[in-house]
Parts: structure tokens; C-alpha cells; sequence
């Protein structure tokens, strides 16, 4: 087989949802003919969300497939190459950056956006996966307001389930939160609030077995849970279901290359998207673990996207 010759761009960008199309947007503009390679998932992880009623501009309840189309057909537009290709190794020592992709296409950049995002950790039950986006969620933010006087749950014991939990009380009429210890792992300020919140009621020493549910029309109505300690098996009746046990950002390709954190997150310098490698910036959530949100992301998107036309004029 012929090997495809090395293909270079001023820009590659890494990953494709709203930080990735963004950048792509800003930079085709800047007439910099980025290149980006979409990866396995194209549009990230809004592809799994359906109703979307938080991103700015839109008045109706769009669909998150709907809205990562748009933003790559846009990016498109305006003069981003786009190539479905998965990266599978880089060098960002050598100048310009190398980049390998799965099939052995190589790729040079003179700079590189990182926005390969990161994905929430799940439970992996075959129920749990058939009834996400109908009833189970990895984001309570995004999806607590369709869960209005409902009974819902949250899986998990660190900060973030916590948080999920609080942010759920206010629409839900009560939230349980299952934690297969017997101690949260969460900071003592956030468990002494929840502790204090009448709405949340905690079961200990649990795991999730099933989600139960029907198929016409999809939706949760309860779920199997296992006492860990004594093996007795109890159904919930509940509407909704969060799963708060943490997130992965897609980083493995840059062990060793770039600064990150204990749990992976690229570290940028403070008020930027840049990496401790000039020329190499990071948008979107594969750097934040905070707000996880489209619209942070985009906005980052447009960060990089800026900071890498300055990096490039200055080169």
C-alpha cells in the first residue's frame, strides 16, 4: 500500500465539538487553512445529548447532534479542511509538530489545537447505556431542569456527585444519591450542606444493577440496586438517573509531552489556551474540568484559534 503523502498545515486541530469547530471557524477566517482531524466521535460528546436549551441563540429546544452538524458545516464553510482520521501519535519536539494518524497518514503542523475533549465514566450496564439521554444523564447541569417534581438519583460519593446532587434538589422533589462506600470521598463543607438538605436522602454501601424502563416511549421508571454488604437486592422507583463518578479527558497521546494534572487535564497557562509548549494550545474539556459546558468550550475554541494566529504571525 502507497503511503499518502505528508500532509502540512500552518494549523491542526485535534478533535471535533464545540472547542474544535470553534477554532476552526476563528482560524479559517484568519485564512490560516486549518486542518482538522475529526477523530472517532465527531461533535464529542453533544452528540449523545439530545434536548439542548442552554446554548445561546437559540430560543427553541434544539437537538445536540443538530447543533454539532451546524457548527461543522459552518467551520466547512469558511475553509477548514476536515479529515476522519483518529490520531494516534504525535512529536511535539520536532519543529514543525508531527502528527501520526491510525492508517499511518502523517501530518506537520507550525501549531496544533488540542480539543480532544474527555468523556464522563460510566457504569457500562447494557440498561444504563440503552436509556442514556432518555432518563440518564452524565450531566446534571445540562439535564436536571427536564426532571421538574420527578425523583431522581445520582451515583457517586465524590465533589462532583455532591454538587450533582445539591444542583438537582432544585427541581427535583427528591434526589437519592447511591455511593457504593459507606463514607463520601467529597470535601467536609460540601457533605456537612448535603447532609442539612431534606431532599437528599443517601444509600450507602450500593451499586447500580439495572435500570428499568420502558421502550415505547423511552423512559426511566426505577432502578435494581445491590446492598454491597449483604448482596439484598431493592428496587427504586425514581424517573431520572446521573451518573457522577468522574470524567476522562482524551489526553494518553500526550504523556510525556505535555503538562497535565493527577487526573490528565492539560494545564494552559492562566487567562490563555496556551500549553507549556509554544505553538500547542488546549480547548475545551480535555483542559477543564469546571464548567464543562458547549459554550465554555466554543469560547475557548476562539481563544486558541487567536492565540495560535498571533503565535504564527510572530514565527
Amino acid at each position: 500500500m502507497t503511503q499518502n503523502p505528508t500532509k502540512h498545515t500552518k494549523l491542526l486541530i485535534i478533535g471535533s465539538g464545540p472547542a474544535g469547530y470553534t477554532a476552526a471557524v476563528y482560524a479559517a477566517r484568519a485564512l490560516l487553512k486549518p486542518i482538522m482531524v475529526t477523530g472517532m466521535e465527531p461533535g464529542g460528546q453533544l452528540t449523545t445529548t439530545t434536548d439542548v436549551e442552554n446554548y445561546p441563540g437559540f430560543a427553541e429546544v434544539i437537538q445536540g447532534p443538530w447543533l454539532m452538524e451546524q457548527m461543522r458545516d459552518q467551520a466547512k464553510a469558511v475553509g477548514t479542511e476536515m479529515i476522519e482520521d483518529h490520531i494516534s501519535s504525535v512529536n511535539l519536539k520536532s519543529r514543525p509538530f508531527e502528527a501520526i494518524g491510525d492508517g499511518g497518514q502523517k501530518y506537520t503542523a507550525d501549531s496544533i489545537i488540542i480539543s480532544t475533549g474527555a468523556q464522563a465514566r460510566w457504569l457500562n450496564l447494557d440498561s444504563e447505556q440503552k436509556f442514556r439521554g432518555f432518563g440518564v444523564s452524565a450531566c446534571a447541569t445540562c439535564d436536571g431542569f427536564f426532571f421538574k417534581d420527578k425523583i431522581v438519583a445520582v451515583v457517586g460519593g465524590g465533589n462532583a456527585a455532591v454538587e450533582e446532587a445539591m444542583f438537582l434538589t432544585k427541581f427535583a422533589s427528591k434526589v437519592k444519591l447511591i455511593h457504593r462506600r459507606n463514607e463520601l470521598r467529597a470535601e467536609k463543607m460540601l457533605q456537612k450542606k448535603l447532609m442539612e438538605n431534606k431532599k437528599i436522602e443517601i444509600i450507602w454501601d450500593s451499586v447500580v444493577e439495572e435500570v428499568i424502563g420502558d421502550n415505547e416511549p423511552k423512559n426511566v421508571k426505577g432502578l435494581k440496586i445491590k446492598n454491597v454488604k449483604t448482596n439484598k437486592v431493592d428496587d427504586l422507583k425514581l424517573d431520572g438517573l446521573f451518573i457522577a463518578i468522574g470524567h476522562d479527558p482524551a489526553t494518553q497521546l500526550f504523556k510525556d509531552q505535555l503538562k497535565m494534572d493527577e487526573e490528565g487535564y492539560l494545564i494552559t497557562k492562566p487567562d490563555s489556551t496556551e500549553t507549556n509548549i509554544p505553538g500547542v494550545f488546549a480547548a475545551g474539556d480535555v483542559k477543564d474540568k469546571i464548567f464543562r459546558q458547549a459554550v465554555t468550550a466554543a469560547g475557548m475554541g476562539c481563544m486558541a484559534a487567536l492565540e495560535a494566529e498571533k503565535h504564527l504571525s510572530g514565527h
